[in-house]
Parts: C-alpha cells; sequence; structure tokens
C-alpha cells in the first residue's frame, strides 16, 4: 500500500478534487448534450449552441487548470496524484474533440446533418452519461462495481462508435462526388469518433483506480 493510500484513512475527507471531477464530468455531459441537440436543429438555430459550446469547452480547461492547481498546493490526495491527472485531462480530452467537431461544423457550414453524425453525437452523450455516472461513484470505495460496469458500457459504445464510422466513411466514399464535402463530412465524423475514444480512455483510468481501491 502506498504513503498516499496509508494517509486517506488518516485525513477528513476529501473537499478538494472530488467536487471538481463531478463538476468537471457534470459539465462534459451539458456539452455533448448540447452538440447533440445541435445536430438535430436546422443550421441557422445552431449558432448560438455552438457559441454555447464553445464556453462550455472553455469552462472545463478552467477545471482542469483549478485541479491541476490544487495538486500542487496539496500533499494528501484521494488517491494517486498520476491517476488524479490522468482523469481529468482525459475527461478534458473528451470535450475538445466534441468542441472540435461543433467548430468543424461552423467552420464549414455543413448543413446537411447525415444520420451517423446524429448517432454519434448520440453514442458520446451517453458515453459522456455514464463517465458522469462514475466518476460520482468514486467517492464511495466500496461500490467499485458501479464503476467498472459503468466503463463497460463506455467501452461497447466505443465499439459501435467504430462500427458507425466505418460505414458512414465506406458510404461517404461511395455515394459522395464532390470532393470538399468528402473532406468537411470525413472531418466531422472522425473527430466524433475519436471523442468516443477519449471516452474509452476515461474509463482506463477509472479502472485502474477501481483496480488500486477495490
Amino acid at each position: 500500500m502506498s504513503i498516499n493510500s496509508i494517509f486517506q484513512f488518516l485525513v477528513p475527507k476529501d473537499k478538494k478534487f472530488f467536487p471538481l471531477f463531478e463538476e468537471a464530468s457534470a459539465n462534459l455531459v451539458q456539452l455533448a448534450s448540447i452538440l447533440h441537440e445541435a445536430v438535430n436543429l436546422p443550421l441557422k438555430v445552431r449558432d448560438d449552441l455552438f457559441t454555447k459550446i464553445d464556453e462550455l469547452e472553455q469552462k472545463g480547461e478552467d477545471i482542469t487548470r483549478q485541479t491541476n492547481l490544487e495538486l500542487s498546493r496539496n500533499f494528501i490526495t484521494p488517491f494517486d496524484r498520476e491517476d488524479i491527472h490522468s482523469l481529468i485531462t482525459s475527461i478534458d480530452n473528451v470535450a475538445d474533440n466534441l468542441h472540435g467537431a461543433s467548430s468543424r461544423m461552423r467552420l464549414y457550414q455543413v448543413d446537411k446533418i447525415t444520420k451517423s453524425i446524429r448517432k454519434l453525437t448520440e453514442i458520446n452523450l451517453e458515453a459522456c452519461q455514464n463517465i458522469d455516472f462514475a466518476v460520482k461513484e468514486l467517492k464511495n470505495f466500496k461500490k467499485m462495481k458501479n464503476i467498472t460496469d459503468a466503463c463497460l458500457r463506455i467501452n461497447k459504445l466505443e465499439s459501435k462508435s467504430d462500427s458507425v464510422y466505418d460505414k458512414a466513411v465506406s458510404d461517404l466514399f461511395e455515394n459522395e462526388t464532390d470532393a470538399k464535402n468528402i473532406i468537411k463530412y470525413k472531418e466531422v465524423l472522425s473527430v466524433l469518433e475519436t471523442a468516443t475514444d477519449k471516452c474509452k480512455s476515461v474509463a482506463s483510468v477509472l479502472e485502474s483506480i477501481s483496480v488500486k481501491h477495490s
């Protein structure tokens, strides 16, 4: 057992890091929800939602910065310092990619939203909701199965995302004749698929934490 783990039994319950984790995961769910909402609306009414996504992505960056600042200030942490850094960074990486999808849709003026784009935003939203659930369970190390179950669901969603992406790209090259459209749609699809990959990375960190404390 590490010195940090031993100290956990001797210090008051953490009041710094868990609230930051939960704020980051809740912010991520809100961002993913707004993105999924945006792709189900006409182009002319999406811009306000994309602006909101910009704000949420910046909020996520601020939470990550504050978490790393707390790491530099506090000797005692609720679990390994490397895991804290990995968790908050991996959550931020999901937000970055979801924000990247909205930025590309706005930059390229993607008018027609395909079923595949909608499906990928739906998958990402569900994965983010599972991240949020698992993060909230971190405070209770006696219920680690809840975390591992959520991580299993995230991994299944990532596999589903791969299938949706592969079929979407295949259909795009088969049916689209405009090179510009191929480029812009493939970029949007790619960054959405990467976002789900990053959700799997969050799950890997959560699983690592759960193993250490099981």
